[in-house]
């Protein structure tokens, strides 16, 4: 009780407003006060929120609730969530990564239908499919044919070449998707979502441009547009640990307990700069980049990522600094795959994925009942590009629609109880994230009367 008083306070300090591009004063105070009662509803609880909402291409609604850091035994000290507060954002890591590859692209210097063995020094194929070619379009677009059963770490001294290669010391038949009488998963036909992918895709960057990926991405889109934290955790500023938001879920040992303590997950380094990892010093670009977080490391704020999404909104552009051209934002949004049933052309994701571009969800508004579906609101309408993330309890999403000029982020420190348990109503997000997205939508996008 007294910490759900506590951050009822808080939640009012840590509202931010837009001013006068902003919501009026009622709306503001109508959605802190939603958001603040679904971060603290004692039958699922969250760990910490914090939410972002762009319209006419401005943000005009920030809102931070709970704890980045939770007070876990008597005499400890949480810590409130607030603008500064950064997040793993998991996959949505994976939109950002495809950022510094389609740089390389405008610079003609990666193909994206060239084999990728070319890039690596070794040649990559599928040896259940040993004719065909393994190109960056498909690791963007997850048709590559790369899965995810083996694993997608690997100690940094050890060479990617032996984890794909069937004569590897490291491979294991689970690394690619083996034939199927029923279905074509010949590379470049089938759509699995695979984090494999990005981690190689980051290896090819790496062989390109003889830079470390976590640096490659500091220099090229990180720091040129403002946007704090860092792909590994071991290259976070002490500022950025000072803010950084641990990740929770309750219950032990990978069970979940509803009435169970919260458990640190990620992320719980107690103000203090992470330890390099062993043989960092010596690792060598373009060996193996599976470390260096292009599928999932992204620690950054969701003030960062509003300044990806309106540069994504302008072609490509924000505050004077060009990241990308106009044509590279819309070959990322471009359709690569759409699900289709008759013939199965792909697995999606439990009923979440429905379209894909590069690196990117096409959110299609696709609803087939409880728990199928990508529709963000309840009466529908919303279609657009972006990405989720899932990962150590965090919830995470990055949805914009450039034609409208509307976004919606949101990052979810942790759930008090099992995803699995609470199915949305009309879509595969949780309950919780339903409730927050329509929330956003009613308040802060839909028109004013």
């Amino acid at each position: 009780m007294r910490l759900r008083t506590a951050c009822t306070v808080l939640l009012a300090v840590f509202s931010w407003s837009a001013g006068a591009e902003g919501l009026d004063a009622a709306r503001k105070m109508a959605l802190d006060q939603e958001l603040g009662a679904i971060v603290h509803d004692t039958r699922q609880p969250l760990a910490s929120l914090s939410a972002l909402a762009i319209r006419d291409g401005k943000v005009v609604y920030q809102g931070q609730f709970g704890n980045r850091v939770l007070p876990l035994q008597a005499g400890d000290k949480g810590y409130a969530a607030d603008a500064r507060t950064l997040y793993r954002i998991a996959s949505i890591s994976k939109l950002v990564s495809t950022l510094g590859a389609m740089r390389l692209v405008e610079e003609g210097k990666l193909d994206l239908d060239a084999d990728i063995s070319g890039y690596l020094g070794f040649k990559v194929a599928n040896p259940n499919f040993p004719d065909s070619t393994i190109t960056t379009r498909m690791l963007l677009s997850h048709t590559s044919s790369l899965r995810d059963d083996a694993g997608y770490s690997m100690p940094i001294d050890a060479p990617l070449q032996s984890l794909l290669q069937p004569q590897g010391s490291r491979f294991d038949k689970g690394v690619w998707a083996a034939r199927n009488e029923l279905h074509d998963r010949t590379p470049g036909r089938f759509f699995h979502y695979v984090n494999l992918n990005f981690g190689v895709l980051a290896t090819v960057i790496e062989a390109i441009t003889h830079e470390r990926f976590d640096q490659y991405m500091q220099r090229v889109v990180l720091k040129p547009l403002g946007i704090p934290g860092a792909f590994t955790a071991e290259t976070l500023s002490q500022e950025d640990v000072n803010h950084l938001a641990v990740l929770y879920r309750k219950g032990q040992d990978g069970a979940w307990k509803s009435d169970g303590p919260w458990v640190p997950q990620t992320d719980d380094f107690q103000g203090k700069l992470p330890v390099p990892r062993v043989g960092l010093d010596r690792y060598v670009p373009g060996t193996n980049a599976l470390g260096f977080g292009a599928q999932g490391g992204l620690r950054t704020s969701v003030e960062g990522l509003s300044r990806i999404m309106r540069m994504l909104m302008n072609g490509g552009e924000l505050d004077g600094v060009r990241i990308l051209k106009s044509t590279s934002v819309a070959a990322m949004q471009e359709m690569q795959w759409r699900y289709d049933v008759e013939p199965l052309n792909g697995d999606n994701f439990g009923n979440t994925f429905y379209s894909w571009g590069l690196g990117t969800q096409r959110y299609t508004d696709f609803s087939s009942g409880a728990g199928r579906g990508d529709r963000l609101v309840p009466q529908g309408g919303l279609t657009g590009f972006g990405h989720i993330g899932l990962a150590y309890g965090l919830q995470s999403m990055f949805f914009y629609d450039p034609a409208k000029r509307i976004g919606l982020i949101y990052a979810i420190g942790g759930s008090g109880i099992d995803p699995a348990l609470a199915k949305g109503r009309y879509s595969a997000y949780y309950a919780w994230e339903e409730k927050i997205l329509d929330a956003m939508h009613r308040y802060a996008i839909q028109t004013l009367p």
